[in-house]
Formats: structure tokens, C-alpha cells, sequence
């Protein structure tokens, strides 16, 4: 009887070693077939095919020998299957924001609106894409702050990729006073945008005249640059039109109003009367 016990516990011993001889080669293969698929596609698809292939091939390395593992216990793999099944279906009707997401994450990955180091924006939201995942996308914001989105709120909002094309253009709000020539505005503007060397020739930039506001004439000048360019040339073309319109004497007004007591355009006078004008009464 001893006999049949202890070599019912080497028996034990052995499957529990092979198990777990299995599950360690498991990870340490499935590690180096991430390595591998991601040097292997380093310079074949881009950053966000390379992070998908390499989980897949990662993930499935790491399942079969899982399932290694538990048939060296003695698990029936085909009642562990069903067995699977079952618990899947349970645990999606638990978890359907979970699953809402995995499947979202599924629609991303094939309609593949961004990619990994992208800019996107998302309502409020500005920030770089570092990582795309089942449930959701992780982003690093401008001031170095991550932030996670749920893939299912991605689906459902407006998403801007910033970097998708090579290009950008930047819309300038321009205000003169009443007083200015639009024409000598405008050519003092495409002078300001010739003179600068990372402002694109092609397209051209475009000038609009958007009406009379308030207290100036309301303008837009729009001029395109290169994306990696873009922050530089919007922070240095507003400084070079300030520059250029002080040198040209043209005048950037002020909100202001004027009160008129109601007779054409004469403006009423004002008297101003200060503390010591008082006292000399």
C-alpha cells in the first residue's frame, strides 16, 4: 500500500514538474516571439500592425503551452474547452461594458482611424497615441499626463488625428482698425509669409475678408506648414505680423465703443473734473 502511494505522489510530482516546466518555457518563448515578430516587422508595417502582430503571435505561444501544461496534469482539454465556453458566455453577460470595448477595439483595429504616435484629439482631450489595447487606447497628453480611453467611447465620439497628413494649415484671426487700407494689409501679410522659410509656398496662403466687426475689419490669413512645423510657425507668424504692422504703422484697435447724444455723429463733451478742480470751488 505504501508502494502505491508513493508512486501515486512521484506520479503527482512528476506532472506538477512538467507543468510547470511547460508554463515557464511558455513565457519565456512567448516573450521571444514578441521580440522576434516585432524586429521581423520593424521595417515591413508600421508601429501599430507591429504592436498587433506581435501580441497575437505572443498570446498564442503563451495559450498552447498553457494547454500543455494542463494536459500534463491530466485535464481533459476537450471538457476544459467547454468548459471555457461556458465560463465565456457567463462572464460576457457579467462584463458587457468589457466586451462592448473588445469588440470596439476590433472596429478600431480594422478601420484604423490613428496609430500609434499619432496626435489625436478627443473632446477636450490632446494627447499622443502610445498604445492601442483590447479595451482601450492610452494617450500622453502635451504636459506629460496619461490618460486612458475607453475604446467604446472612442467609437461613439469625434476623433481628430492631428498628424494624419503631412500638412496642416493655420488659421489667423486678424483685426485692423477702420482706418487701414484692406489691400496694404494683406500685402504686408504675404510678405511676412514669403520671408518666413517654413511656411509652404504650395499651397498658398489664403487671405479672407470676414466683415466689419465691432471695432475692426475682421479678417483671416491662412498659411500652410509642414505638421512637424506646425506649433513653431503658429508661435513665431503671429509675432512677425506684429512686428510688420508696428513697422507699417498699421494700427491693431482695441474693443472700444463711442457714446453719441444723438444729433448725426457729433460726439457730446466731456468734462473731466479731478479733486483739486474741486477744492478750488
Amino acid at each position: 500500500m505504501d508502494n502505491v502511494f508513493a508512486n501515486i505522489n512521484t506520479e503527482l510530482t512528476m506532472a506538477v514538474v512538467r507543468a510547470l516546466i511547460f508554463f515557464i518555457v511558455g513565457i519565456i518563448l512567448s516573450r521571444a516571439a514578441n521580440n522576434v515578430v516585432t524586429r521581423w516587422s520593424m521595417h515591413k508595417l508600421d508601429a501599430h500592425k507591429q504592436l498587433l502582430v506581435a501580441r497575437v503571435a505572443s498570446y498564442l505561444v503563451l495559450l498552447m503551452f498553457f494547454f500543455m501544461g494542463l494536459k500534463a496534469l491530466g485535464f481533459d482539454l476537450g471538457v476544459l474547452i467547454g468548459a471555457a465556453g461556458i465560463i465565456s458566455v457567463a462572464i460576457g453577460f457579467a462584463s458587457q461594458t468589457s466586451a462592448s470595448n473588445i469588440i470596439s477595439g476590433l472596429f478600431l483595429v480594422s478601420e484604423r482611424p490613428f496609430s500609434i504616435g499619432d496626435m489625436i484629439r478627443v473632446g477636450s482631450t490632446i494627447g499622443e497615441v502610445i498604445s492601442i489595447d483590447l479595451l482601450s487606447v492610452k494617450l500622453r497628453t502635451f504636459d506629460n499626463l496619461f490618460v486612458r480611453i475607453p475604446n467604446e467611447t472612442l467609437i461613439k465620439s469625434e476623433v481628430t488625428t492631428l498628424t494624419r497628413f503631412p500638412i496642416r494649415r493655420i488659421d489667423l484671426a486678424i483685426g485692423v482698425a477702420y482706418k487701414e487700407s484692406i489691400k496694404h494689409v494683406r500685402k504686408v501679410m504675404e510678405r511676412v509669409a514669403d520671408a518666413n522659410p517654413i511656411c509652404l509656398d504650395e499651397p498658398k496662403p489664403t487671405f479672407i475678408f470676414k466683415g466689419f466687426g465691432d471695432s475692426s475689419l475682421d479678417m483671416q490669413f491662412s498659411v500652410w506648414v509642414k505638421r512637424e512645423n506646425f506649433s513653431e510657425l503658429k508661435n513665431a507668424i503671429y509675432e512677425e505680423i506684429k512686428e510688420a504692422f508696428d513697422a507699417e504703422g498699421i494700427e491693431i484697435p482695441f474693443p472700444h465703443q463711442s457714446i453719441y447724444t444723438g444729433s448725426v455723429t457729433e460726439p457730446f463733451p466731456i468734462r473731466v473734473v479731478t479733486e483739486e478742480n474741486e477744492a478750488g470751488r
